[in-house]
């Protein structure tokens, strides 16, 4: 029998994950700190829980995807938290991106009432969510995984098992690494073009399919090059990610000189007011240092 879903946080990533749930069949049962964003959930069939204890209490897997550490502490083991409402025997998905330290004394916690855990952090922006092709790092249990996966099936394409609970974080942030670092590059290289007088979208095709090529690149670039900022990912919870990475880092002793440097390009936007603009907003940082704009007016 198809196990009932519980879903906590329906932000822009949760909005849609959620809803490729319901596509698929499953029973959803949902739960925002701001309520209003659950209306549109109810309407396409979910049910409306009363806080995150009561959607635990409803509910034989549990969904968390919120924006912090504090905020997946508060929705899982605060007041009215999972811990509340869960069964012995029922599982807790993050899939936020928090700390993996954190991640493993929650799971610890959890698992003193019987619940299980997974920390399975997303990646795939707003448009992954949306068309339930994230890629979904998971640390954990192999057996929950594999009860876990109809559920990762609906809301994402690639799904890997990466090892024991906090793993999936340490991965997350492998990934925002990634990320970044990428659109540093995407950035510098787009200024160059414009400074170089090339035509920006011809630049971009001739580059993408080659050895050069990224999904920031082919994602993100045209939104540089058309001056779009809207978020697929917000400058201000891509801090957060590289909070987390450089902390981590600091404690491992790695050396992360591309990572900090975007970080603290990133503050300067922060500083500006951008910090709900999308993390491509990083070009405006570039923008700034050169003294010119790509595709200015």
């Amino acid at each position: 029998m198809q196990e009932t879903i519980g879903f906590i946080g329906l932000g822009i990533m949760g909005q849609g994950m959620a809803r490729n749930l319901l596509k698929a069949g499953f029973s959803v049962t949902v739960w925002n700190r701001t309520a209003s964003r659950m209306e549109p959930l109810v309407e396409a069939g979910a049910n409306a829980g009363q806080n995150p204890a009561d959607v635990a209490a409803q509910s034989d897997i549990i969904i968390t995807c919120v924006s912090d550490t504090p905020d997946v502490e508060a929705v899982i083991l605060g007041e009215n938290g999972v811990i509340h409402g869960g069964k012995a025997g029922s599982l807790v998905i993050d899939m936020s991106t928090i700390s993996p330290q954190v991640t493993q004394a929650i799971a610890a916690k959890l698992a003193e009432k019987g619940v299980q855990m997974l920390d399975a952090p997303i990646s795939g922006g707003s448009e992954g969510a949306a068309n339930g092709t994230l890629s979904i790092m998971v640390g954990g249990d192999a057996a929950q995984v594999e009860r876990a996966m109809p559920a990762f099936q609906a809301m994402g394409k690639a799904i890997t098992h990466v090892g024991a609970n906090g793993a999936g974080q340490t991965v997350k942030l492998v990934n925002q690494i990634l990320v970044v670092v990428n659109m540093l590059a995407v950035g510098e290289a787009l200024l160059f073009a414009q400074a170089g007088g090339l035509d920006l979208e011809k630049t971009l095709e001739a580059v993408k399919a080659g050895a050069a090529g990224s999904w920031m690149l082919s994602n993100r670039g045209p939104q540089v090059i058309n001056r779009d900022w809207r978020p697929g990912f917000m400058v201000d919870l891509q801090q957060k990610d590289l909070r987390l990475a450089l902390k981590a880092a600091d404690e491992m002793g790695v050396p992360l000189l591309g990572t900090s440097t975007v970080f603290n390009l990133y503050r300067t936007l922060q500083a500006q007011g951008l910090g709900a603009e999308g993390n491509h907003a990083l070009v405006k940082a570039l923008e700034n240092l050169a003294g010119f704009k790509i595709n200015a007016e």
